[in-house]
């Protein structure tokens, strides 16, 4: 039997943003709803901190939620906790959270709050789901308000339609395979297919030119949330990660690893601040992937370190922008702003983010960088070069956007531009755990530890799994007689096998 949390947690979690949602459609002041949201993600955020706490306690790999009606009514744990999504459950409502707080009262006409507290409903439910036609159907509705949102303001939706329907499609089709399956190459064609969805999802070198779209053409605050939780890294563990060979996940490693370098590339060129950020994450984001597809202990421990820090760090890092960005309007990265000596606040936040997520001693990214750069480096040596050189574009970047936003000139104004205390909550937040996280690492990094062995044991018995029956398929003389030693030996078919970790 699995464990049982003490509190329903995850449902409260799910669905206290899903009623907040519905019933913000009904308000049609926006500094009110505003203030209402505040309140429900921050409510949020204390019971995804409840379901983590509660679930240390356990001192299990997982466990399901009490009560759990939706169990109840499908006849199966539906959603699930485990060391993998524990603590993403948090930083994920953490994310939201400071969002809310931090949007200024000069942008509440802009900013959807209703359509803010549905994404994180399906955010929540997509980690901590597990069943892969849950997870796919979550991610398939997790593209609808970014769409609404570009429809609402008349602008195009021709690429991120695109894109997100292939992204679509890829799943489903890659799924439906693997269902089918009754040979190891078939499992290997359905891992590729969902591979590539999961690649469209999280920008991979050529397919990114959606991102940078989202980033032009809806709310930074709604860009933001849609990419920094790295749900396509999410999809990649629980529906690829269990079933592909080491061959083709080092394969794919290489190809993330180029995407790497590339946007680090292309963030020190940009002359705009939301695609220099866009190009910052997609970076970032691919380091991650080069980690989770490097199929080793130490690779995956250091990649499920990095998708924290970079996650919490990248968040602050775009929230500083969004704020600057509140005050100026667009950022232009052709000329110096100036802005240090208005917002000494938010010039250091900015710088302190930053180098997290490039992995600076004393931050939260240090450790889950070394690690991975170590586990690269046991796969291909070149590799942890590569990493490394990415790591130093990313660094070259960040400082450059730094000189010219606050430095390098002198602006007066009638109106402030200091930090409004919203702002101040927000950056002392984000500030204090990716420092603590810093300087205290070893919870976080034997809790990633944990979930990568967890893994790899796991994957591992599925792989051995899938051989085995594909074995007994092609010795068997008849279909029938495969089914009858299936139901002798009580061994799942492939089609019937959870890929879950």
């Amino acid at each position: 039997m699995m464990p049982e949390l003490h509190l329903p947690w995850l449902e409260l979690s799910i669905l206290l943003p899903l009623l907040g949602a519905c019933w913000l459609c009904t308000i049609r002041n926006p500094e009110r709803a505003r203030r209402f949201s505040i309140a429900i993600t921050a409510i949020t955020f204390v019971f995804s901190c409840g379901e983590w706490i509660d679930f240390i306690s356990l001192k299990t790999y997982e466990a399901h939620d009490h009560w759990d009606l939706i169990s109840t009514l499908f006849g199966r744990n539906i959603f699930v906790v485990d060391e993998l999504s524990a603590p993403l459950l948090p930083l994920g409502a953490l994310l939201y959270f400071m969002t809310v707080l931090s949007t200024l009262r000069t942008k509440v006409n802009r900013f959807s709050f209703s359509w803010t507290l549905f994404s994180e409903c399906i955010l929540l439910a997509t980690l901590s789901c597990r069943e892969p036609w849950g997870v796919i159907a979550l991610l398939s509705v997790a593209t609808i308000p970014p769409w609404v949102e570009m429809k609402s303001r008349s602008r195009s939706t021709r690429a991120y339609t695109l894109h997100m329907s292939l992204f679509v499609v890829l799943m489903i089709v890659g799924q439906l395979t693997l269902d089918l399956s009754t040979s190891v190459f078939m499992t290997t064609v359905a891992g590729a297919i969902l591979t590539a969805a999961a690649l469209v999802r999280t920008g991979v070198l050529p397919l990114h030119c959606w991102i940078t779209d989202l980033f032009e053409k809806v709310t930074f605050g709604t860009a933001l949330l849609y990419v920094t939780p790295m749900t396509g890294a999410y999809l990649v563990m629980r529906l690829i990660l269990p079933i592909a060979p080491d061959w083709a996940l080092q394969s794919i490693a290489v190809v993330s690893l180029v995407t790497a370098v590339y946007a680090g590339g292309m963030a020190l060129i940009q002359q705009e601040a939301r695609r220099f950020f866009c190009y910052l994450f997609l970076s970032h984001s691919s380091l991650v992937l080069v980690g989770l597809e490097l199929a080793t202990s130490v690779g995956l421990t250091g990649a499920l370190c990095v998708w924290l820090s970079v996650g919490l760090s990248l968040a602050g890092f775009g929230l500083t922008l969004r704020c600057v960005e509140a005050r100026r309007g667009r950022i232009s990265l052709a000329e110096y702003q100036g802005l240090y000596e208005h917002t000494p606040i938010l010039a250091a936040f900015f710088m302190i983010t930053g180098l997290a997520s490039i992995g600076f001693p004393g931050t939260i990214g240090f450790i889950g960088t070394e690690l991975l750069i170590e586990g690269a480096v046991d796969v291909y040596p070149l590799v942890g070069t590569f990493v490394v050189i990415a790591a130093a574009l990313n660094g070259i970047a960040i400082l450059s956007a730094y000189f010219r936003i606050f430095t390098g000139n002198t602006i007066t104004t009638t109106l402030t531009l200091k930090a409004r205390p919203a702002e101040r909550i927000a950056v002392l937040v984000l500030a204090a755990l990716i420092l603590g996280g810093g300087l205290y690492p070893q919870p976080g990094v034997e809790s990633r530890y944990h979930a990568a062995k967890s893994l790899m044991t796991r994957r591992q018995e599925n792989l051995n799994r899938q051989t085995q029956i594909t074995n007994d398929w092609e010795q068997a003389p008849t279909q029938q007689d495969y089914q009858n030693r299936l139901t002798h030996e009580n061994r799942p078919a492939i089609s019937t096998m959870l890929i879950t970790p």
